[in-house]
């Protein structure tokens, strides 16, 4: 390899978008990726049948979207096309009642909410019209001054609170306490929780403001977006490179690593201080998944036609139930009725399946390295919301903790979070420092989604790793 003034690790969003930031500030810079190629949890495969594409990791990106580096980088130059569901996300319910749906517009989603339409305007309104400064606060370190502290004062005094606490004050309806629920649920952690209702708040906002939506062809073309952006920059990346210690690699002012703490321990050896070492150590998992793809041979049967439209389906049903599976989920226990997070990207995108046919990418939330088997939970799930859905499957792949961290390092025990969203561990993310991108080895960072702003693909990890780097070592 010629030498390089830096090196990342990893190729994920965060490791890219770090490359590509050190590379604008003209630093020569080369990414090395174990695997045969690149975008970590971003990428896409035929996993079930010929001409069926499904994304192996992240499948559904508001955070991609309305991610203030990624918007600088003008990825639709490179062929990213945004595709957007007429519907961002539904969620049925049993009975009678009508599925809840979060819509582009906040004035129709708060009508929908018949006695809970005052509420819900009150709770997302002020955050969709702040919804760019609140980003650009969100997405970094909590610690730090505030360039809006209006706004991020407003998000701040209600995002502290445990998801039940607003589901049970502000919602009275079933639909507007099932769709906050749903939303709350995405942090991994119990509904009681102090902190749970923020990223509820975060993606209801999203939602919104840039919409819940997927790219043309696969999460592969996000990655393949960011290569071509990092190469025009002059900076280049390097598969089939894996990285098993520090030692190994050449020599550089400066290493950005988009591994995981418990990696990052692995790779530094014995160099590392202890009372750092212990902190990472210390540094909590967060729940795992089980996620299964679907080949199918037509759409998802849903009863209630709003799904039927919807890019994003949360199968849970009541607030009460989604509650009651993840708080089985954090007391190591395996949900009777999980709650599952699906998406339908072939209703909108017929690039990633035969003519007439279509996919399902789905996952519940299980304990942190389980081995069960939830392929019937889930399909039990769906098929009590779409009567008929197991005749269309074709074929299925599932992938359970121990398959993801084999394809992935990065999903140990099948933790897609990069660590619990505790609200401790969002503000020592992943210990407690100035600075939580510098590590006590000079010249040697961290990018990874154990960083913050913490999961998600928004490559804002690595934005402020490489700022970090830059003002230290080639300021």
């Amino acid at each position: 390899m010629s030498a390089h003034d830096a090196i990342v690790v990893g190729s994920g969003p965060n490791g890219l978008a770090a490359a590509i930031f050190l590379a604008r500030a003209g630093v020569r810079v080369v990414v090395l990726e174990a695997m045969d190629s690149p975008g970590g949890a971003a990428r896409s495969r035929e996993l079930t049948l010929p001409g069926f594409v499904h994304d192996m990791g992240s499948a559904i990106h508001p955070m991609a979207a309305g991610s203030p580096f990624f918007r600088s980088l003008g990825l639709e130059r490179h062929g990213l096309k945004w595709i957007q569901p007429d519907i961002p996300l539904a969620h049925p319910l049993p009975g009678d009642l009508p599925a809840a749906t979060l819509l582009r517009s906040l004035e129709s989603t708060a009508a929908s909410m018949g006695d809970d339409a005052e509420s819900y305007w009150q709770l997302m309104g002020p955050l969709v019209a702040h919804w760019e400064e609140l980003a650009s606060e969100l997405l970094q370190p909590l610690l730090h001054f505030p360039r809006h502290p209006f706004s991020l004062a407003q998000f701040g005094m209600r995002a502290l609170w445990p998801a039940q606490l607003i589901i049970d004050r502000r919602f009275r309806t079933e639909r507007a306490r099932a769709l906050f629920a749903g939303l709350a649920a995405h942090s991994f952690l119990p509904l009681s929780a102090p902190g749970s209702a923020a990223i509820g708040m975060v993606l209801g906002m999203m939602g919104h403001a840039v919409g819940w939506p997927f790219p043309q062809g696969g999460a592969q073309s996000i990655t393949s977006a960011l290569v071509a952006s990092l190469r025009e920059a002059g900076g280049e990346v390097q598969c089939n490179s894996p990285v098993r210690s520090l030692a190994d690699l050449p020599a550089a002012h400066a290493i950005l690593l988009d591994v995981s703490p418990w990696q990052f321990l692995q790779l530094a050896g014995d160099r590392l201080p202890l009372d750092y070492r212990r902190a990472l150590e210390r540094f909590r998992h967060a729940p795992g998944i089980f996620k299964v793809d679907y080949a199918l041979d037509a759409p998802v049967p849903w009863l209630d036609e709003s799904c039927r439209r919807a890019g994003t389906v949360h199968i849970g049903g009541t607030a009460g139930e989604i509650a009651a599976s993840e708080r089985a989920v954090t007391r190591g226990q395996i949900p009777d009725h999980p709650f599952v997070l699906a998406a339908q990207h072939t209703l909108f995108d017929s690039t990633r399946a035969p003519q007439g046919k279509h996919t399902l990418w789905a996952y519940c939330h299980i304990p942190f390295g389980s081995i069960f088997d939830m392929t019937s939970r889930i399909e039990r799930q769906i098929e009590r919301f779409a009567p008929g859905f197991r005749e269309r499957i074709l074929a299925r792949h599932t992938m359970g903790p121990e398959r993801l961290e084999a394809w992935n390092p990065n999903l140990a025990g099948g933790d897609i979070s990069g660590g619990a969203n505790s609200l401790w561990q969002l503000l020592a993310r992943p210990v407690a420092r100035a600075n939580p991108y510098r590590t006590p080895l000079p010249g040697v960072y961290l990018c990874s989604a154990s960083t913050p702003p913490g999961g998600g693909v928004h490559g804002m990890c690595g934005f402020h790793a490489a700022c970090a780097a830059v003002a230290d070592v080639f300021a």
